[in-house]
């Protein structure tokens, strides 16, 4: 019996940032040189974000370890300060989330019965998922698995793992959590790829409930099958590193040309499995230019990457949480009927290409004559 998304949930820190205003942050930062500044232009006003939310306010209003209060110069605090913030605000991400996911699926804290997290942004044991059982009330029996430092590729291994628990055990029912606090690690650089990093990273958290149970009343998603490739190269083109002054992400111009020549190969045997077109697309976006190579390659129609595209603007990059804020669009959108077949594709440091096939299945709307018939035969 294949397992259903039941209900995705989302949820963001309260600071938003525009775009805008952390570019001139980043322009104002004392020996800031004229190529820095072109570089620091181009990547912020080519990302196609608007705005993007983060656990550091200091970044509209400054006064903290990270932005000095009246220079506004972006300070370099010590990993450990970074992941102190980490550890002090993903918890509320992750709760908030999953709270947001089971009011959707309609079920109950007490229904759950394992729970699998993923997160690449900080590090602490107990963790997230020990969190999520104290915040959530959820029986201490739970069982847990945690998918730590896997990229933004992690929402698909999650739910490939929910997908193997509700088959081995029919009556799970599984809460993915993925959430990131990636503006914690944000530097000052000269280097392009930094600065790239700077410009398309932020925070968020998202949820799924899953189980082998559909729920036919509701608009689900059925999860029909998990893909899993490494390019035949990028391997030093996506890094992910910690370093003694945050975690240091390697992103450079290749990444993008690698996944639009491989990125057809990678999805084949999920394509040749889906045995029908593709009605609907949800790809990472790790940025503009991957999207825009993603629809090249695949011969995308432009609004085929739309849902992507949206919350690339709205969000920016959430790293492993990203995939399922466009799900929930996805899941939302009217425009989706029964039995459309969906390709959600993300990557990972390597490069990694994760992808999974979904089944929307939608019911049938309920007609007011109907209702009013359904309602006189009760009467009689």
């Amino acid at each position: 019996m294949p397992a259903h998304i039941l209900g995705i949930g989302t949820a963001t820190p309260p600071t938003v940032i525009t775009q805008n205003d952390v570019r001139d942050l980043f322009l104002a930062q004392p020996g800031t040189d004229r190529l820095t500044s072109r570089l620091i232009g181009a990547a912020f006003d080519q990302s196609a974000i608007d705005t993007r939310h983060t656990v550091l306010p200091e970044l509209v209003a400054g006064g903290s370890a990270f932005v000095d209060r009246d220079s506004r110069a972006v300070h370099a605090p010590l990993t450990g300060a970074r992941n102190d913030v980490y550890i002090r605000e993903a918890p509320a991400l992750f709760s908030g989330a999953a709270r947001d996911a089971l009011e959707q699926a309609r079920m109950p804290a007490s229904g759950v019965t394992h729970v699998v997290t993923a997160s690449c942004t900080g590090f602490f044991a107990p963790g997230p998922d020990f969190r999520l059982v104290k915040d959530l009330g959820l029986a201490p029996t739970v069982e847990r698995d945690h998918l730590g430092f896997v990229g933004c590729a992690a929402a698909f291994p999650a739910l490939r793992s929910a997908s193997r628990i509700c088959a081995a055990d029919p009556s799970a029912v599984v809460l993915v959590v993925c959430g990131e606090i990636c503006t914690i690690h944000i530097r000052v650089s000269s280097d392009p790829e930094q600065i790239v990093a700077s410009a398309v990273f932020a925070d968020g958290a998202a949820a799924a409930v899953v189980s082998a149970a559909p729920a036919p009343d509701a608009r689900t998603l059925e999860l029909d099958g998990f893909g899993t490739a490494l390019t035949s190269e990028g391997e030093d083109e996506m890094r992910w590193v910690i370093g003694d002054h945050g975690f240091e992400m390697t992103l450079t111009a290749e990444v993008p040309r690698v996944i639009g020549r491989e990125v057809r190969a990678a999805l084949d045997p999920l394509l040749a499995r889906a045995d029908a077109p593709i009605d609907a697309w949800a790809v990472h976006p790790g940025g503009r230019s991957i999207l825009d190579r993603v629809e090249s390659s695949l011969a995308l129609s432009p609004a085929a990457l739309r849902h992507s595209r949206d919350v690339l603007r709205e969000y920016g990059n959430m790293s492993s949480a990203t995939v399922l804020f466009i799900l929930k669009r996805m899941l939302g959108d009217e425009r989706l009927r029964d039995e459309d077949r969906v390709m959600g594709v993300a990557f990972g440091p390597g490069l990694t290409v994760e992808s999974a096939l979904l089944r929307a299945c939608v019911p049938a709307p309920v007609h007011a004559e109907t209702l009013a018939a359904v309602g006189t035969g009760f009467a009689e």
